[in-house]
């Protein structure tokens, strides 16, 4: 393991177990311009990492949900301190604090960590992604109609032009479910389910997520088909990945 690495698990699992204690408590929400939620431990994470960043690696850009973007772009840290901040102030469990280190804009390394579950997945680009201290691989179902495909909600599909491709996709599948966010993405590289749709989404939320499911062997594209981290996620096990692009031509 890379010294980036253990520092990036190390930083992640810190930050994200730091949100537990705001956790199902009743915890204010503010809304963002975007009228997106924040709440105080999607603040105080990503403090947490920023501050481990500047101590260990100063030279090193940064980029963050919640505090923007600093220092240089060629070598810097992605921050989603929440990833999923509407499951968080929900109490739901599925939330995750995410960390990616990228050169020249591509992702080296990406770690998701699952605070409320105690989930640990991590990758680093040549060296394979693993789930909770074990190697994991995407699954190896070769058709839709044998798949589970996660996504987003239906809302967003419509609002950003997806929703006959995604209906398309549901009519083949043996199940569709909406466990959005990097929960979603996360189930493709553990190999539980077949295929994550994400119809819109930032650096942030896919930078980490990217490096995780290529390295455990899927496909991680937008909705055309290119490798770009784009503003649309499009992720899978690779074998089904032609059928999903397919339903959005």
């Amino acid at each position: 393991m890379s010294p980036r690495l253990a520092f990036a698990i190390d930083a992640a699992v810190r930050a994200g177990r730091s949100t537990l204690s705001l956790f199902q408590v009743g915890t204010p929400v503010d809304l963002k311009s975007d009228d997106t939620p924040v709440t105080a431990a999607d603040r105080e994470a990503e403090r947490l990492i920023r501050t481990a960043i500047a101590e260990e690696f100063p030279e090193d850009g940064i980029l963050g949900e919640e505090e923007g973007e600093s220092g240089p772009e060629g070598s810097r840290w992605v921050i989603d301190p929440i990833d999923g901040t509407k499951s968080f102030v929900s109490g739901v469990p599925l939330y995750a604090t995410l960390l990616a280190y990228e050169v020249e804009g591509e992702a080296q390394i990406g770690v998701c960590y699952f605070p409320a579950l105690n989930e640990l997945v991590y990758a680093e680009i040549g060296k394979g992604a693993m789930w909770n201290g074990r190697p994991c691989r995407v699954s190896a179902k070769p058709k839709l109609n044998h798949a589970v495909v996660a996504s987003g909600s239906t809302s967003s599909m419509a609002k950003h032009g997806r929703l006959e491709g995604f209906q398309k996709i549901e009519k083949k599948t043996m199940a569709c479910r909406t466990w959005g966010d990097a929960y979603g993405h996360a189930l493709v590289a553990t190999g539980r389910v077949e295929a994550m749709i994400d119809p819109v989404v930032n650096r942030w939320d896919i930078s980490a997520m990217s490096v995780i499911v290529r390295e455990a062997g899927g496909c991680f594209t937008d909705f055309s088909g290119r490798h770009a981290l784009a503003q649309e996620a499009l992720c899978s096990n690779g074998l089904v990945h032609h059928e999903l692009l397919e339903a959005f031509r």
